[in-house]
């Protein structure tokens, strides 16, 4: 999740005006990058094809890339949006259901599904938001779990992905759908990669309640969720700070052993090795035990 700077009359016209929470969001959160993919369609519309620009800096050859499946969907709120799964692995018990963090779109994310989902043995499911990539629309909160909401839809009925099967993993803003959809729907366990508290709350970082004006406000659903979860936060984090991560980990009524990456800032935690180890722990060893599968 990258935000502006702001100056000194921008915070004042943004938070005492008073701002409406999509103008919160706007100034905060989203960050769409050009494109870094197209998707055509073949056979009458019937099926999509992918194809990767330079932007998406694809690590992988044309038969990893031929495992990755696209089409597009309509949310609730009429955008029709990108939905890509990534088939990293034959019959997995788990699959990875990805709400991506900002200034990033699927292509450029295609890469790190193919090599996660693999060491993980798991596939993973994941979409562009309204106005990323080729999804329509323009980017907003509400259209977020619109777009969560379609996402989940297609999982369990394309792909036959049971409740029980799917780990929802939110990074950064990505935190924000994933926990929407957690607070509404029981699933194995749900992952928080960099959460947020509430938008206020990062831009102001002294904010001790929810005000009118606030938008993304994570904090005030994470105890309607019923499944496992694990935090994950770097805890030199400059965007998003740690205190975000140890406040929604305190709230949640039931958890799995976190990660505190030490040293780590926002876009760097995948690269220590802690990260890799303790969700191969999560999902070979917590969770079968949780659900009681020998």
């Amino acid at each position: 999740m990258a935000m502006n700077a702001l100056t000194c009359g921008e915070f004042c016209c943004l938070f005492c005006c008073p701002p409406c929470p999509a103008s919160i969001a706007k100034k905060l959160a989203f960050l769409p990058p050009e494109p870094s993919y197209t998707v055509s369609t073949e056979d009458n519309g019937a099926s999509y094809s992918l194809h990767l620009t330079d932007r998406a800096e694809f690590q992988y050859s044309q038969k990893e890339l031929d495992c990755i499946e696209v089409f597009k969907a309509r949310t609730k709120g009429g955008n029709k949006i990108c939905v890509m799964f990534v088939r990293c692995t034959g019959p997995s018990r788990y699959t990875l259901l990805f709400s991506h963090g900002n200034a990033v779109d699927l292509g450029q994310m295609s890469s790190f599904f193919i090599g996660l989902g693999t060491r993980l043995k798991v596939n993973i499911c994941s979409y562009d938001y309204s106005g990323y990539g080729v999804s329509e629309g323009k980017p907003s909160e509400r259209n977020m779990y619109h777009d969560i909401d379609i996402a989940y839809y297609i999982l369990r009925t394309r792909y036959n992905q049971n409740p029980e099967n799917v780990i929802l993993y939110g990074q950064s803003i990505g935190s924000v759908p994933t926990v929407d959809l957690a607070s509404r729907y029981e699933v194995a366990a749900v992952i928080l990669h960099a959460p947020l508290m509430s938008g206020l709350r990062v831009a102001c970082p002294d904010t001790q309640r929810t005000y009118c004006c606030d938008s993304f406000v994570n904090i005030d659903k994470i105890s309607k969720i019923k499944s496992p979860m694990m935090v994950i936060h770097g805890t030199d984090d400059e965007v998003i700070d740690f205190s975000h991560g140890l406040e929604i980990y305190d709230k949640a009524p039931v958890t799995v052993e976190p990660l505190w990456v030490e040293g780590a800032g926002h876009n760097d935690v995948e690269l220590y090795g802690a990260y890799l180890e303790r969700l191969k722990k999560l999902i070979d060893t917590d969770l079968p035990k949780l659900q009681g599968i020998k």
